[in-house]
């Protein structure tokens, strides 16, 4: 099977690294499972205020990945889930999912050939350099006036 890996499969492979010895396991989840035992420990009031932090958290980076509106929403949203992720456990499913994911991701960028990793880095600094000459040329303010 070629292509992008199916939801089974991504599921297939969280499940794999839930598996896993701490060795094989990318340090994120390792250290996910140390703040999950930790936290457990906690009081009612304190576990009660992680849950709230990590809905606000998750709805704001829902907010900020709208149109229009500047910020790391992505980035916020998985926080979010990170808090999240110490009380339920749906949500540390898909961050571990998320987690394994991103490990896959950052090995095969670290495996890739050299005139792979080239051709990224001339077509990202062309794409920058497109977009400054088009926002000197329609007058574009790069950096918002008050």
């Amino acid at each position: 099977m070629t292509g992008r890996p199916t939801d089974t499969q991504d599921t297939t492979r969280a499940d794999q690294a839930e598996s896993q010895p701490d060795d094989d396991k990318p340090e994120m989840l390792v250290k996910l499972q140390e703040r999950k035992e930790r936290h457990a420990e906690r009081g009612l009031p304190a576990r009660i205020a992680v849950v709230v932090i990590g809905v606000l958290l998750v709805i704001l980076g829902i907010f900020m990945s709208g149109p229009g509106i500047p910020g790391p929403g992505i980035v916020v949203i998985l926080v979010g889930l990170s808090f999240l992720a110490l009380e339920f456990d749906r949500a540390e499913r898909l961050l571990e999912r998320v987690i394994v994911w991103a490990d896959n991701a950052k090995d095969r960028a670290e495996n890739a050939p050299r005139s792979q990793k080239i051709a990224t880095a001339v077509i990202g600094t062309l794409l920058l350099a497109g977009f400054v000459v088009w926002a000197i040329l329609d007058d574009i303010p790069l950096v918002p006036v008050l």
